[in-house]
């Protein structure tokens, strides 16, 4: 039978913290009203809606102007991305090759449109070097997006250096939006999104033991939304707005969030134990770390996500062959687990068969040393009854 301490497919989803769901439900059935109605029954939601949004931005480290509540990581993105539609000339987006879907399937659509989308490819590591952001910057150069946490392989990408590139280059020019889509690094590793030079991001609460359904977008100023309706949240995200979502979200931030400079989270776990985890299976026959470096570069990469392929056992049968012995895990992001394709791993040149052997292990704060030691002798027997 499944359990948390045998789950090992943070990266997708978190269980929801049942403590600050139940509090935030109750909050929200008291008050019910709409925020945006001007009575005093939705003046009192959206007094509560307001104190939640305060929450969420002392918690980031922003002020709340800058907070603007999303159905979550996926609209957060696209609000950002999207927003270029609304200059009065088409131009360039810059796009690391290794986005979320999110971004990815979005810029392509965009290019559709007659916008230039350039690809910016990774490094061996997978990494998008500052310098490969800088050769493709152009003056008509609108949005540069870098994620700041892989989904897939954990890598962890230099925003703030990509920041200072962006700015240093843009002396003297228009300066492009620089937007990071930072669910997989929130609460995960320190972030400081009022960085000079980092202009919008995106957050996802049910990555951090928040409820599904609701994100934030950051913003450092105000864009012209492409997206429009009753003009709820500033007129940038129409749309009714989610108490429930809002109150929870705001919570798991207080709770689990790690700003720059603060030494941990109550979302951590013993980075050891995933390092530990790490050392053993790339001992065992046939295994290969995705990518390779990792073993001797462990600080480019978050300790939350370990990709890792095993010789002669697909992605899937392994997963399902841990699935029978109560283990969740993934063959990659689960937004792309129904279309057979690894574009973040094709973009970092792994080859076919490594790509269809991979799968991903990822954690969360109830992974426990117990429990990683069970997941390890799960894939030592599954191994070696292919190798």
């Amino acid at each position: 039978m499944n359990s948390i301490e045998h789950y090992f497919d943070w990266a997708a989803t978190s269980p929801v913290d049942s403590d600050i769901a139940k509090e935030s439900l109750e909050e929200s059935l008291i008050n019910w009203g709409n925020p945006s109605s001007i009575h005093s029954i939705g003046k009192t939601a959206n007094e509560v809606l307001t104190q939640a949004r305060h929450r969420a931005a002392k918690s980031i480290g922003v002020s709340s102007d800058n907070i603007y509540f999303t159905s979550g990581g996926t609209e957060s993105d696209h609000l950002a991305l999207l927003s270029v539609l609304s200059k009065p000339v088409k131009g360039r987006i810059l796009i690391s090759s290794i986005e979320h879907p999110a971004l990815r399937e979005e810029a392509e659509a965009i290019k559709k449109l007659g916008w230039e989308v350039i690809s910016l490819q990774a490094d061996k590591d997978g990494i998008i070097t500052p310098e490969n952001v800088v050769e493709y910057l152009t003056n008509d150069t609108y949005l540069v997006t870098v994620m700041a946490v892989n989904n897939e392989t954990g890598v962890i990408q230099p925003i703030y250096k990509i920041a200072d590139a962006i700015n240093k280059w843009s002396q003297g020019r228009r300066k492009p939006k620089f937007h990071v889509d930072c669910v997989q690094a929130a609460g995960k590793i320190p972030l400081n999104l009022s960085y000079k030079g980092i202009d919008s991001a995106a957050l996802s609460s049910h990555k951090i033991c928040g409820p599904r359904g609701i994100g934030i977008l950051y913003l450092k100023d105000p864009i012209d939304s492409f997206l429009r309706g009753g003009g709820q949240e500033k007129g940038i995200r129409s749309g009714t707005e989610n108490l429930f979502g809002a109150l929870a979200f705001s919570k798991c931030l207080e709770r689990y969030y790690m700003q720059e400079g603060k030494d941990k989270s109550n979302f951590e776990f013993k980075e050891d134990y995933s390092n530990e985890f790490l050392e053993k299976i790339s001992k065992l026959k046939g295994t290969t770390i995705i990518p390779p470096s990792r073993m001797e570069k462990k600080e480019l990469f978050s300790p939350y996500v370990i990709q890792a392929a095993f010789k002669n056992i697909p992605g899937k049968v392994m997963l399902r062959a841990l699935d029978a012995k109560g283990f969740s895990i993934s063959t990659g992001s689960a937004c792309s687990a129904r279309k057979n394709k690894r574009p973040v791993l094709e973009a970092m040149h792994i080859n076919s068969d490594l790509q269809e052997t991979s799968v991903r292990f990822s954690f969360g704060p109830h992974s426990t040393k117990e429990g990683i030691e069970d997941l390890y002798q799960a894939v030592k027997e599954i191994n070696e009854q292919f190798n």
